[in-house]
C-alpha cells in the first residue's frame, strides 16, 4: 500500500484536491489489491488443510474430522466424496480469486 501512494497517479490526484479519503479508498486501495487477492488463493489451500488440524485438536465436528475418521475406517467412497468435495471448493475459490482479480485489475486478462 505504500508503494502505491508513492505513485504518479496518486500524486495527481491530490493535485486535482481530491479528498484524502477518496485517494487512498478508491484509487490506492483499488491498485493494491491486485497484487493482493491472487496471495489469497494460494492460501486457500492452506486454510482447508488446517481445518483438519483444528478440527481434530478441538474435536469439532466438520469435513476434516470427517476425513480422517473416513481413512480410519477405510470408507473408500466417504473418502472420495469428501476429497471431491474440497477439491471443488478450492477449484471455485481460486475462480472466484481470478474474476475478484481481473475486475479489479481490467488489464490483467483471464
Amino acid at each position: 500500500m505504500l508503494e502505491v501512494l508513492r505513485q504518479d497517479y496518486i500524486r495527481t490526484a491530490r493535485a486535482k484536491v481530491v479528498h484524502e479519503r477518496q485517494v487512498v479508498w478508491k484509487h490506492a486501495l483499488k491498485a493494491a489489491m491486485v497484487s493482493i487477492i491472487p496471495v489469497l488463493g494460494i492460501q486457500a489451500g492452506f486454510v482447508l488443510s488446517g481445518a483438519v488440524y483444528i478440527e481434530m485438536v478441538f474435536q469439532w465436528p466438520g469435513v476434516g474430522k470427517m476425513l480422517v475418521e473416513a481413512i480410519l475406517k477405510r470408507d473408500i467412497l466417504l473418502v472420495q466424496g469428501g476429497v471431491v468435495f474440497v477439491a471443488s471448493c478450492y477449484v471455485l475459490f481460486n475462480i472466484a480469486v481470478d474474476m475478484l482479480q481481473s475486475w479489479l485489475g481490467p488489464r490483467i486478462k483471464v
